[in-house]
Formats: C-alpha cells, structure tokens, sequence
C-alpha cells in the first residue's frame, strides 16, 4: 500500500514537509498527534510516509522509499467504525491500524446524541500504550468545526505527549475520500509541530480544547480579516516559504 500510494505525495502532487525531524525524538510509546482533517484516507497514508521517512533519517522528504521496508508498525488511527465497516477496502484499510469508534453526534448522516462507549475509551488508551495514535478531533472534514472534547478527556486520562500537526492543500487534490485524485499539480502540506506543553492534573477541559484549536490552527481567530499593509509585510518577511496566515496575538 505504501509502495501505491506514495506516487501521490511525490509525483502526482508535491508534499511539502516541516518540523519532521521531532519525530525521531519522541518515545516509542503514548504519543498522539492531533490534526486538522481533510480527507478521509490521505490524510493518515501521508503521515504514515512522513513518520516513517523520518524514522529512517530523512529530513523533510519522503524521497527513496526504502524506509518502507521496515515501517513502524504499531502506529494507530481513530476513525468512525460507521466508516471503516462501509466496503472490503475500508476494512482492509481498518487492518492498517485504525481504532473503530462509534461517533456520538452522528450516524448513517443524520444527527444524534449517544453516549460514549467506554470500551471506545479504552482501545485508545491500549493504542497509547503500545504505540502512537494519530487523531482528528474535530470528527469531520469540514473545516473550522468545533472540536470534540473527547479529546482533551483522552489527554487527561492517558497524558500522552500532544504533538499537533497541520495538514493543507490535501481538500484539493483528493476527492473527499482521499482515494481518487481531483486534480494534480496541487502543492500539499505537512507541518509536525513541537509537543504541546499541557498541565495534565490542573488544565480545565475547555483550556487544553483551546490549546489544541491554536495548535492545529483551527481557532476561529484564525477566520478574521488581516490588514492589508500586515498582510504585505508578512509576505514580505516569508516571500521564499509557503505562505500561512499568521497565529493570532492571543495564541
């Protein structure tokens, strides 16, 4: 899978990567990165590039795919079961690590209000135990959702070490997916950020929710108007870098 998939970071499209070389220094274990989502399965297939790739001493890059000889298997992913159960290639894909959940605010596309299943709970806590697990809290596509405080509950439960990520240009070149590609030529983005610093036993819910909003720039700060002459000279400051908006004064 990895050997299909890569042609679509580093050949159809073009996979810009930063920050990936902190993923050599984290532990084996009880590490779950946070991410902004826009596709169903491309999302999660780039990381696992990407993590991969690292791990094997490339900086930036996912170029030379030998690293997938020896990938880092006891990396997991949540996803919705409602999804993953949908055909015999999201239950193939489900093989590849994902932790089925049963979403509590919607299902078969209508809206509903369930409680969360425990054992949901503590699957993740077993990923956390073995591995890393990457997450999506906010549970959609769509972008500048509210994000679910089941997140920040598992952060408080398990303490792993918080790294947000933040994906791009992904909406762009996939259908939503993530499987056919819309269109090529569109440059995609990966951006691995420093472990979030949390106060587990103190931080309220709402804070680290906030904390992880800034983090994987989803805060509905980041949706306000930017000055013009702040804008020109920030573009100016970050002409030869792709740009992004800047983060807010309060993050």
């Amino acid at each position: 899978m990895g050997i299909i998939t890569h042609q679509r970071y580093k050949g159809f499209n073009k996979l810009e990567i930063e920050g990936s070389d902190i993923i050599r220094a984290l532990p084996e274990t009880n590490v779950l990165f946070v991410s902004n989502h826009q596709t169903y399965f491309a999302d999660v297939a780039a990381m696992l590039h990407v993590f991969n790739a690292s791990l094997h001493g490339r900086d930036d890059t996912i170029k030379n795919i030998g690293y997938l000889w020896r990938p880092k298997l006891n990396i997991y992913y949540v996803a919705a079961a409602e999804t993953m159960k949908k055909s015999l290639l999201t239950k193939i894909f489900a093989y590849a690590g994902s932790i089925s959940i049963e979403r509590t605010w919607r299902a078969g596309g209508q809206e509903v209000h369930r409680q969360v299943k425990m054992s949901d709970i503590t699957n993740i806590g077993l990923a956390l135990n073995d591995g890393w697990v990457i997450t999506f809290p906010q549970g959609t596509t769509t972008p500048w959702k509210p994000l679910r405080k089941g997140t920040a509950h598992i952060i408080k439960k398990y303490k792993p070490l918080v790294v947000p990520v933040v994906i791009d240009g992904f909406r762009r070149s996939f259908d939503k997916k993530g499987l056919l590609i819309k269109k090529k030529g569109i440059l995609q983005s990966i951006v691995i950020k420093e472990p979030l610093d949390i106060d587990y036993d103190n931080e309220s819910v709402e804070s680290i929710i906030e904390k992880l909003e800034y983090a994987i720039e989803q805060h509905p700060s980041f949706l306000k108007v930017i000055p013009k002459d702040e804008l020109l000279a920030y573009e100016e400051r970050h002409k030869k870098r792709k740009w992004r908006a800047p983060k807010s004064p309060d993050a």
